[in-house]
């Protein structure tokens, strides 16, 4: 049996500014080693379990993991699939269940000086059936369709309240906590260890989680752009509706049909 780990580097403890989450810049590579010792904890709690754990990076040039840092046996995927499926690539129905290491607030919140979805330059937020949500209602999305249950997510504690909103059998960590440009941090170590008990609990009954309850017959997505040049340019995607000068509506008859039409209106 597989158990699917996405890892993001925003939610992890102690990342708090922007530049942390860049490559070249100023503590990027104590992010990347924090990113990489929590994952390495789901990984190893996965493990224990009897499962096998296969690794998407899921930030931005995805390859910020550092592959001597997991476990053995352990599979990771690093670049971009050119997919739908964006942080989730390579999920398919053959796992038995998805988990998620450092992810942080929506954007449109203020849980975290980090808070974006997808890209922070581009939005200003992400409403489905007119709630706001984030990259792991896409993630948790794109996993049901596949009947695949989310067990698991750590990251700041705004991340966690949303998440435990949307999936409240799934188990959830707080790292952190955002006010303003700040951050307030487990000890690392600490972090760690909590998330290897984390995943090992939750992996003991992936079956609390009904992966059903998060479809929907159809999904109304606005997309509300930072840019007018952005919202223009998705607006050409068949279907689309623009709102207004930053906003632009797609009501998608299926998660497939939300996230292709999420691909190809964000790539501007």
């Amino acid at each position: 049996m597989k158990v699917y780990i996405s890892s993001d580097i925003e939610g992890c403890a102690d990342v708090t500014a922007w530049c942390e989450t860049e490559d070249g810049q100023e503590g990027y590579e104590v992010a990347c080693r924090q990113m990489t010792l929590e994952t390495a904890a789901a990984c190893e709690a996965a493990i224990e379990m009897g499962f096998t754990p296969v690794v998407k990076d899921g930030h931005g040039n995805a390859r910020n993991i550092d592959p001597w840092g997991l476990p053995r046996g352990t599979q990771l995927i690093r670049g971009w699939g050119t997919s739908p499926a964006g942080m989730m690539f390579g999920l398919d129905e053959s796992f038995a269940a998805a988990v998620y290491i450092g992810y942080h607030a929506p954007e449109g919140t203020e849980g975290s000086p980090l808070a974006h979805t997808i890209e922070h330059e581009w939005f200003m937020k992400l409403m489905i059936n007119d709630e706001l949500e984030s990259e792991f209602t896409l993630n948790a999305l794109y996993a049901a369709n596949f009947d695949v249950p989310s067990v698991f997510l750590s990251g700041d504690q705004a991340a966690c309240d949303h998440a435990k909103k949307r999936c409240p059998q799934m188990t959830v960590l707080p790292v952190k906590e955002g006010t303003g440009s700040s951050t307030w941090n487990m000890h690392p170590q600490d972090a760690v260890d909590a998330i290897y008990d984390g995943v090992k609990t939750s992996l003991k009954d992936i079956s609390r989680v009904n992966p059903k309850n998060l479809i929907k017959d159809e999904y109304k997505v606005d997309f509300y752009f930072k840019e007018h040049r952005a919202a223009r340019a998705a607006s050409w995607y068949p279907g689309a509706e623009r709102v207004d000068a930053t906003h632009v509506r797609y009501i998608a008859k299926d998660v497939m049909d939300m996230m292709i039409a999420k691909m190809f209106m964000t790539e501007i």
